[in-house]
């Protein structure tokens, strides 16, 4: 469904709700996934809906209704519910009214045809490329190759129209020999980007250069984390910057703002215009998405809003609202690190003893508020001897502060798209002295 189709479906959403506040998000999605493993493929899945989200505002009372059925009949009876169910809730006379948009462009690059028309034979291919080099390699691979479009329209009674074309496509894989893994991935919006034989490539030298792993003593390390690694550390910390997380004082930034929390080299912002990333204009209440500073030279300073929390703190809006009314508060949505001066090379050959992480998994946190986790290296742990990767180290686990390693992080100039299943940001490598980790394993 295209931006006109999806814009004259809101149209008629509202006009069934009459003179009543009433919101429609329309979000159209058409996806494509295909899985494989052992060198070959065990899954092809492919989906397409289009649904609508209604949110009725009556005498300050809000009810919310959902469909994925567009006859005129089950939009009617959409409406009709949501505003029912308005009238059962509790009245909140401080909740903000409905944005008044008119909208704005998407970013540059956002919207690929390759991508948004990939079919399974396209992903089979980059699969196939992926496997071939497995099999020369004596490894077998397993992993996915995914690519997908979304439209999203916002429409209110208070006089929005918002539209948003989107592509994206990835792929992940893991090379696996007998005693050891190797690991890459790659995100963007043009399909064309996906090159299975050089990610194949990553993988599988990877997963050679990690045989034979042998034990290192748990304790402080200088680390040097890949972007797929950084990424996943420092998606722990996005929630911090939510007004409602402040509010609520289970973030960092309760200890004040307008103070350095990181090092001078850190600056960190949420914009949903860079080239890597080119998201979404506007937020899920259809005010626009500013570009935030995070960390400006190691300084925290600014939150994330959306209409409910600017209103409670008296802030701007920030335009990162998630579908309103929603119990997780104001979201970002695409953090970007700003790179440093040195190649990943150059940061490995100024190490005269480290590890080098290709990954991590399975973080969780262990104390919220001093933003300290823990979890595992995965898929590519090497020892770095003498400025040189030496060979791979068995897997350790790892107990640590993200602010702490932020105050002694150095980075790299190469920055790269990474993501999981609820965060997508550009980081680059990063190498951080004094990296605690708590124990080894045997894998």
């Amino acid at each position: 469904m295209d931006k006109d189709a999806r814009e004259a479906l809101a149209r008629r959403v509202l006009a069934f709700a009459g003179t009543a506040p009433a919101e429609a998000i329309v979000n159209d999605v058409d996806a494509g996934l295909t899985r494989f493993t052992h060198n070959a493929i065990h899954q092809n899945v492919a989906s397409a809906d289009t649904s609508v989200r209604v949110r009725a505002i009556v005498a300050g009372r809000t009810g919310v209704a959902v469909t994925n059925d567009l006859g005129d009949a089950a939009l009617r009876a959409t409406v009709d519910r949501a505003m029912a169910m308005a009238a059962l809730a509790p009245r909140d006379d401080d909740a903000p009214g409905f944005a008044n948009n008119a909208g704005g462009a998407s970013p540059p690059g956002a919207y690929d045809d390759g991508t948004a028309t990939a079919s399974p034979a396209e992903r089979a291919r980059v699969v196939a490329e992926i496997c071939s080099v497995a099999e020369r390699n004596a490894l077998w691979a397993a992993g996915y190759v995914a690519t997908e479009r979304t439209g999203t329209t916002i429409a209110n009674s208070a006089g929005t129209l918002v539209s948003y074309d989107g592509t994206s496509c990835a792929l992940n894989v893991k090379a696996n020999g007998p005693d050891s893994t190797g690991f890459a991935e790659r995100f963007s919006t043009t399909v064309a980007d996906l090159d299975g034989t050089k990610a194949g490539s990553v993988a599988a030298e990877k997963a050679l250069r990690a045989r034979e792993p042998v034990d290192v003593p748990p304790g402080e390390w200088t680390v040097i984390l890949e972007p797929p690694a950084f990424g996943e550390l420092l998606s722990y910390l996005s929630d911090h910057f939510s007004a409602q997380t402040y509010d609520e004082g289970s973030s960092f930034l309760c200890d004040g703002l307008e103070r350095a929390y990181a090092a001078p080299s850190v600056s960190i912002a949420d914009d949903y215009a860079h080239p890597l990333l080119a998201g979404q204009p506007f937020d899920f209440e259809g005010y626009p998405t500013a570009r935030v500073p995070l960390f400006e030279r190691g300084v925290a300073s600014r939150l994330l809003t959306d209409a409910t929390w600017a209103k409670r703190l008296a802030l701007p809006n920030t335009g990162h609202g998630l579908p309103a009314p929603n119990a997780h508060g104001p979201s970002a949505r695409s953090v970007v690190v700003a790179p440093g001066t040195a190649t990943l090379p150059e940061l490995i050959a100024g190490t005269p003893r480290g590890l080098l992480v290709t990954r991590f998994w399975y973080i969780r946190p262990v104390d919220q508020r001093k933003t300290i986790v823990t979890g595992m290296t995965r898929d590519g742990t090497f020892l770095i001897e003498n400025g040189e990767v030496a060979r791979g180290v068995r897997n350790m686990r790892f107990n640590q502060s993200i602010l702490g390693a932020l105050e002694r992080a150095v980075f790299s100039c190469e920055p790269a798209r990474t993501g999981g299943y609820a965060y997508s940001m550009v980081v680059p490598a990063v190498k951080i002295d004094g990296f605690r980790f708590s124990s080894g394993t045997e894998f």
